[in-house]
């Protein structure tokens, strides 16, 4: 039976004992699991110290040592394992140590759960709960520190995806649902930093597709590729996507290809055509105008552009 009223040391030399079993899931050994007798051990060790203190000290070092326990982890073995890699590798082991590491914190809360019931509470409303302290570390630690490499990697696989290279698909969706997850707790926006940075990069992207679609193609393979990547976009922005930003992206696409380039077309189609018509200069600007959202009463991108072609078949 453990001693109600253990010294610092000794208790502190439990917690130690806990913390390095929890720590080997996110070393990516082998599940760790307590049993009922570890377990009991632990969570008295830690009520003891709290219950049956002297002052308020013993309570805050372990909170400390909790605390200090998360950071050590994520120094020691998160941060080096996602160092020197990109793309669908460093998305891929963003997902595992995330995981990894909210069965660690699990365990370690649960272990400690004493003093988010009685000690937080009474000691500081400014001391962040156990399961904030968990999420705080992370974010500050990886996701800030790392967001600019896991914002490169994920807009390079969806680049990948666009010019027809294979990906993991579910490797893309699970590192956004991190950035979802975070979001959700409410400390953070990476969701809109990287929808900013998304739809900044898919702009350039389609602005030199357009200049060179413009240089090499007919005004009607112009448009049959314009409809191709509309087509391929919505596709994209359905799987990866919230709403909002897919809406936003479709909205990039049209703005690149065609609101942008409705001056170019009507020059490159008078100089392919010289019977050139008035409705294909107002079709043109209907496209440019075009509603985003299917089923709308206003025609879908689709059939706007393939009433281009058509008319650009009569007049040819």
């Amino acid at each position: 039976m453990m001693s109600k009223f253990m010294s610092l040391d000794e208790g502190m030399m439990v917690i130690e004992e806990a913390i390095k079993k929890a720590r080997r899931i996110i070393q990516g050994q082998p599940e760790t699991e307590f049993t009922v007798e570890e377990y009991l051990k632990f969570y008295e060790c830690v009520y003891f110290m709290c219950a049956y203190r002297r002052t308020d000290e013993e309570p805050m070092k372990i909170y400390d040592r909790f605390k200090g326990s998360l950071e050590e982890s994520i120094v020691s073995f998160v941060l080096p394992s996602l160092t020197q890699k990109n793309d669908a590798s460093l998305l891929t082991e963003l997902v595992v140590m995330w995981s990894n590491y909210k069965k660690m914190s699990t365990w370690l809360r649960e272990l400690f759960e004493y003093l988010d019931e009685f000690f937080i509470p009474s000691y500081s409303k400014n001391l962040a709960s156990l399961e904030e302290t968990c999420i705080n570390c992370f974010q500050q630690l990886v996701l800030e520190k790392l967001f600019c490499e896991l914002c490169a990697a994920a807009i390079s696989l969806i680049n990948h995806e666009r010019v027809g290279l294979h990906i993991d698909q579910n490797v893309l969706k699970n590192a956004l649902l991190v950035f979802v997850e975070f979001d959700g707790y409410g400390r953070s926006n990476f969701c809109e930093k990287f929808e900013k940075a998304m739809l900044e990069e898919c702009a350039t992207y389609y602005s030199r597709l357009a200049q060179e679609w413009l240089l090499y193609d007919s005004c009607a393979d112009y448009f049959q590729k314009v409809q191709w990547c509309i087509n391929q976009e919505r596709i994209r922005a359905s799987c990866y996507f919230p709403s909002g930003a897919g809406e936003k992206l479709l909205k990039v696409v049209i703005d690149q290809l065609v609101e942008k380039r409705i001056a170019n077309l009507i020059e490159k189609q008078q100089s392919e055509n010289c019977g050139f018509a008035t409705d294909y200069q107002e079709m043109l600007s209907k496209c440019a105008g075009m509603r985003l959202e299917e089923g709308t009463p206003a025609s879908t991108p689709g059939e706007w552009l393939s009433s281009l072609m058509a008319s650009s078949a009569r007049i040819g």
